[in-house]
């Protein structure tokens, strides 16, 4: 396996880690589990996030660009981004409808991309796809420091508790802001790369 693979692997490997490292403390009603994962969980998917970076500069430095990257590549985003926001579902911030919405626009553009590789052709991404790349991490990131916030369960005087529900509610509407943002993106970039491979598609 090659250098940029194995960056590409890292997030695919992560994905059920961090599923478990953000569910462990709710399985277990652990306020001390809860506390290390508030700990570890951002700087974790920080640095495994690092790795989409790494994999396309090594791919290009060793000269490693392959057919096989451009579908591994996105395929390891989505595993790892569509995990983040399956745990956003299940701790009740994002909604359900939003996560189905960017499931089936993730595993439809996997589908074109597996079909037109049968042809040959590799899908690589567009801008459309990458912004919508960076809006998933940033989005992930909002949603993992309100859960973080959370599970360190300050305690503010109560003449000072609306500095609690400030943050907590600014966190919140943010986040499910963002989320809305991720839907629109991720369509609107599927609508993109519809257009540009038309040819293809109707093929």
């Amino acid at each position: 396996m090659t250098v940029s693979n194995k960056f590409t692997l890292s997030r695919a490997v992560f994905a059920p880690v961090f599923y478990l490292i953000f569910n462990l403390p709710l399985w277990t009603d652990s306020y001390i589990l809860g506390v290390i994962s508030a700990c570890i969980m951002i700087p974790a998917l920080a640095v495994i996030e690092v790795t989409d970076y790494w994999d396309g500069h090594y791919a290009r430095k060793y000269n490693e660009v392959s057919d096989f990257g451009k579908l591994f590549d996105p395929f390891a985003d989505v595993i790892l981004n569509l995990t983040v926001f399956l745990c956003a579902v299940e701790a009740g911030y994002m909604p359900f409808v939003l996560f189905i919405l960017i499931f089936y626009r993730e595993f439809t553009q996997s589908f074109l991309r597996m079909t037109a590789s049968k042809k040959g052709i590799a899908i690589a991404a567009r801008m459309g796809g990458k912004l919508k790349t960076v809006f998933y991490i940033i989005t992930g990131f909002f949603f993992l420091t309100l859960e973080s916030y959370t599970r360190f369960r300050f305690s503010f005087p109560e003449e000072y508790q609306f500095i609690d529900n400030i943050i907590k509610l600014s966190l919140l509407w943010s986040t499910r802001v963002l989320f809305v943002v991720c839907v629109g993106l991720s369509w609107g970039s599927f609508v993109d790369y519809v257009k540009s491979f038309y040819k293809l598609i109707k093929d």
